[in-house]
């Protein structure tokens, strides 16, 4: 891939720990989920002084990947709690789906609903829950799946499996595919919804220059916005061609090891081609681990898994990049 162009934040406005994803309601302002469960709303993000934060629900577990619905509720992928809708004008809490063919759903990730009414969602792994989340990375389970919730119905069933830590959601600007973040493989992968390929899965996107997170697409005509987490790491790929012995042992030392990110964050927007329109990076940053990005305001927003707090960066600029990719 080609040299990226600086990512700058402006300033910090602190949250509370974790705001782990962000997405913008059409006002300008930034949804964003806390460790503890209180949903967000922020407003004024571009003057930290200025800059409010209202509550305007408690999942009481762990709110992940958001996303806003045309009445103005909420979608929540919750870790503990599994899919939820909140009402954001009084913070009522409707559970969706906790169970998928009798398994209970512990580390749903990242959602997106269609215009049919069909709601889709990922779930990173079945083997370690969000605490362990390096565990997974490490051993490599290929555990992840992408379910539907069709309308009306009560449970979801799985139509994708096997995935690498499945995490980002995002839908083509016609509907007819699916974009998800397989975070512990670095890539993009595409499933059809519509067509003669329906219900088939290729890449999109590979060899991204490091690990994909949350997803998000602001309108139809607009990039696909992949955050980065973390950087490229040459020994963990190798790691991955160990056998599932070696690799299972290895998850155990990792999940037990103190851990601490990088200072290098970026992001990726790309077109319905597969093609990068945006690489924004930067290597000595005090804002470590960008696990989502949105714009709001005409600035980009970045949220962490880590931080206590939001960044607010400069705007992007269109450029021409090029990453490996198929179809």
């Amino acid at each position: 891939m080609d040299r990226p162009t600086a990512l700058v934040p402006r300033h910090y406005v602190a949250v509370g720990h974790g705001p782990e994803d962000v997405v913008a309601d059409p006002r300008g302002r930034v949804l964003t989920g806390l460790a503890d469960g209180r949903i967000l709303r922020l407003d004024g993000l571009g003057d930290p002084v200025s800059a409010r934060a209202e509550v305007i629900a408690e999942t009481g577990g762990r709110p992940l990947g958001l996303e806003l619905l045309p009445g103005g509720d909420l979608l929540v992928c919750d870790a503990e709690r599994g899919l939820l809708r909140v009402d954001t004008g009084d913070g009522t809490v409707r559970i969706l789906a906790d169970a998928v063919a009798g398994e209970r759903l512990r580390f749903a990730s990242n959602v997106v609903s269609l215009s049919d009414g069909s709601v889709y969602f990922t779930v990173s792994s079945r083997r370690h829950p969000l605490d362990h989340w390096i565990g997974d990375i490490v051993e490599h389970t290929g555990t992840g799946r992408l379910l539907r919730l069709a309308p009306g119905a009560d449970t979801p069933e799985v139509v994708l499996d096997g995935l690498q830590f499945a995490n980002g959601l995002a839908a083509g600007a016609d509907e007819s595919y699916l974009v998800v973040a397989e975070t512990g493989a670095r890539r993009l992968t595409r499933y059809r919804l519509t067509g003669p390929e329906a219900g088939r899965s290729e890449p999109f996107a590979e060899n991204l220059p490091g690990m994909p997170d949350n997803l998000w697409r602001g309108t139809p005509d607009g990039p696909i916005w992949v955050a980065l987490a973390g950087p490229r790491v040459p020994a963990l790929d190798l790691l991955h061609r160990g056998t599932p012995a070696v690799r299972r042992a290895a998850a155990r030392v990792a999940v037990r090891a103190p851990f601490r990110p990088t200072g290098t964050i970026a992001v990726l927007a790309f077109d319905d081609e597969g093609r990068v329109v945006h690489h924004l990076a930067r290597r000595h940053s005090g804002y470590r681990m960008v696990t989502s990005v949105c714009e709001a305001g005409g600035h980009l927003v970045l949220g962490s898994l880590w931080e206590p707090g939001v960044a607010v960066c400069e705007p992007s600029r269109p450029e021409v990049t090029r990453v490996r990719r198929r179809g």
